[in-house]
């Protein structure tokens, strides 16, 4: 299909979702008529493309554990694509009337696979048809590690030992690119891929980098969490954003997890 006659393209003003969106659609085999399960789906980046692309002939399921997340979804679709569905549903307790799929799609998905991705991974899989496929996006391991070590070097020369610990746990349990190839091989998978691309997020000092849209409510909100006296995590937060020069430029790692399950009959 023609990418200037689509009536659903990704949003251009989305700086995250769309990068992360284009990049898991560069590895996404898809075609008309495929019924698709696509987790953690937000307001609908991907899953309105998706719907797009296989057709009346296909299906979308798009699911979320955010109700508000689904009401949004659901208000953007209205009365249009009807083989999409928008539903509110938990990715690690899937019902067992569920159908399986042809794609499995998540778009910035693993982070909310916590606390055991692994186990997520697999009962995802128990969903897929054979021959199916696999692809997930998430920021790795890597992403704005400039900024992680001013935070941990600021830390260690204030002697915020607590908040220090707390901060180091939090940057370990991130995946890395390397972790999640290592799930889809366990788990059978054929033809895994786990690639990163590089994205560039800009940001000025100050109010602009404290209350960032892609920082704030996220990331930087981690390094809040580590503070039990929100107002000296403030304090030094604040102390932070007027030194942006010492940490950017800010780079995120997309990246993009694929595999295959086995098709019916082979070894």
């Amino acid at each position: 299909m023609d990418p200037h006659k689509l009536r659903w393209p990704l949003p251009k003003h989305d700086y995250w979702s769309t990068p992360f969106a284009e990049s898991l659609l560069q590895h996404l085999h898809l075609r008309t008529d495929l019924q698709i399960l696509d987790i953690a789906c937000g307001h609908g980046i991907p899953a309105f493309y998706l719907a797009e692309q296989v057709g009346p002939g296909g299906e979308i399921l798009a699911i979320d554990l955010s109700a508000g997340q689904v009401a949004r979804a659901r208000a953007i679709q209205g009365s249009h694509l009807p083989w999409l569905r928008f539903e509110c549903m938990d990715m690690r307790a899937l019902p067992p009337n569920l159908p399986t799929f042809d794609r499995i799609t998540g778009n910035l998905s693993v982070m909310f696979f916590r606390p055991n991705r692994f186990e997520a991974v697999r009962g995802l899989l128990q969903q897929l048809n054979s021959g199916g496929q696999l692809v997930l996006t998430f920021p790795s391991y890597g992403t704005f590690d400039s900024l992680w070590q001013r935070v941990d070097q600021s830390m260690s020369e204030l002697g915020l030992t607590g908040e220090r610990e707390r901060f180091q746990t939090y940057l370990n349990e991130r995946p890395s690119a390397q972790e999640g190839q290592t799930w889809l091989e366990k788990l059978g998978l054929e033809r895994v891929e786990a690639i990163e691309y590089p994205l560039e997020v800009a940001t000025g000092p100050g109010p602009e980098f404290l209350h960032h849209p892609l920082l704030r409510g996220g990331f930087l909100d981690d390094v809040y969490e580590c503070f039990e006296d929100q107002s000296l995590a403030e304090e030094f937060m604040t102390k932070i954003s007027q030194d942006i020069h010492s940490f950017t430029p800010l780079i995120a790692q997309r990246c993009v997890l694929s595999g295959w399950e086995k098709s019916a009959g082979s070894p």
